[in-house]
């Protein structure tokens, strides 16, 4: 029965021990009893165990640089059948050409290996997109020492799923909130009929809850149809000081004292947005920061920051609540995500939509106080320009 190589070398490397242990003896003896052939010989004979050895060692070594490292277990699959597993097209980019490497790269250039004519936008490393038979291709590029490993993404697949996984999500939030408004609604119409089969006295009191629950059903789907219908921006250069004037009063109607609103508006700034639907943005901001400050543990308190910069407009709400939670950080944009009792979860994610229509942003803030900051760009996209950076009066 053989010997696996392992266990050859083991075998290789023992006997050698032993005959340089022997060969030691034998010239220490031959020393003793002055025999100097004895010794050159021995000396000769453990000189060349040794110099076998290192030899056999180097040879190894190259042996194990060259081919071991890079042979492929015996029980490992080819690496090209791992690469027509995938299934979007691989290819390599080299010398001016490009070479189809899976069987989805040769099934899209209809070819075995090489892709002629080579679209240019691969053989371009700056180039980011293809167009391939009437599909759009986003490449993403490997670069290694001479060559490149280019693979494509289908754009439009792509688009696709994210939308298909958007309309699921909404869908599945539509349903449950429909749901969540429409079972105690049924459950109450079976209670007024019960009770008024039985002249039961507390009718009116059940109509009354039925009521409020079907205007609370019907405040929900007008506010999915005024997020769903947002209309584009009509931008006009607004006085900032002047709408915060009655984003104030209307704070201190709602509140009526119980929350102290801060403010802070540079004199004279003006910003370029869709007057009417800031007015919206901001109120919904407000109005999220008192209701999170009445349910916080000290004096309520809001305080609203406006600044105006060359190209931007600013606007940040703070508020004394106890923050927000950290798995909730994710979820606080999404439509009709609400931790609130009688919230409609639909206050922040129209401030954003509303940030986004004017090609800006909404974002939490990573700060202790709670602190959302809306940025709009503050130039107009088609206006004549704007001098020292504001708009024209």
């Amino acid at each position: 029965m053989g010997f696996e190589l392992s266990q050859r070398r083991t075998v290789a490397a023992a006997l050698s021990g032993l005959a340089l242990a022997i060969l030691g003896a034998a010239t220490l003896l031959a020393w003793q009893r002055g025999m100097l052939g004895s010794i050159l010989g021995a000396v000769l004979c453990i000189a060349w165990l040794i110099g076998m050895g290192c030899w056999v060692a180097a040879r190894a070594g190259i042996g194990r640089g060259e081919g071991e490292l890079t042979r492929p277990a015996p029980d490992e699959p080819p690496i090209d059948a791992l690469f027509d597993q995938i299934p979007l097209p691989l290819l390599r980019v080299d010398a001016g050409r490009a070479q189809a490497i899976n069987r989805a790269s040769r099934r899209l250039f209809a070819t075995d290996d090489r892709v002629i004519p080579t679209p240019p936008a691969l053989l371009d490393a700056g180039q980011t997109q293809l167009r391939h038979e009437g599909r759009s291709w986003r490449i993403e590029r490997v670069a290694g020492p001479g060559r490149t490993l280019a693979m494509l993404v289908d754009i439009e697949a792509e688009r696709r799923a994210a939308e298909a996984h958007a309309d699921n999500e909404m869908i599945d939030i539509l349903g449950h909130e429909l749901l969540n408004g429409l079972s105690p609604i049924v459950s109450l119409a079976d209670s007024a009929q019960v009770a008024a089969e039985r002249g039961d006295a507390r009718l009116p009191g059940i109509l009354a809850t039925l009521a409020r629950r079907i205007e609370g059903l019907e405040r929900f789907t007008r506010a999915y149809r005024m997020l769903a219908r947002l209309p584009d921006p009509v931008r006009a250069a607004v006085d900032m000081n002047e709408l915060v004037g009655d984003l104030s009063r209307l704070f201190a109607e709602r509140f009526d004292g119980r929350v102290m609103l801060s403010v802070e508006v540079p004199e004279g700034a003006t910003g370029w947005c869709d007057r009417d639907q800031m007015t919206q943005g901001l109120w919904a901001l407000l109005h999220n920061a008192a209701e999170a400050a009445l349910a916080g543990t000290v004096a309520p308190a809001v305080t609203m920051h406006v600044a105006t910069e060359v190209d931007r407009l600013i606007a940040c709400v703070s508020d004394s609540g106890q923050g927000v939670a950290a798995p909730e950080r994710a979820r606080i944009f999404r439509p009709f995500h609400t931790t609130k009792p009688e919230g409609s979860g639909i206050g922040l994610t129209l401030a954003r939509r509303i940030a986004q229509a004017h090609g800006g942003t909404l974002n939490l803030l990573p700060m202790a106080v709670t602190t959302f900051e809306m940025v709009v760009p503050d130039t107009p996209l088609s206006s004549p320009a704007r001098e020292g950076g504001r708009a024209k009066p």
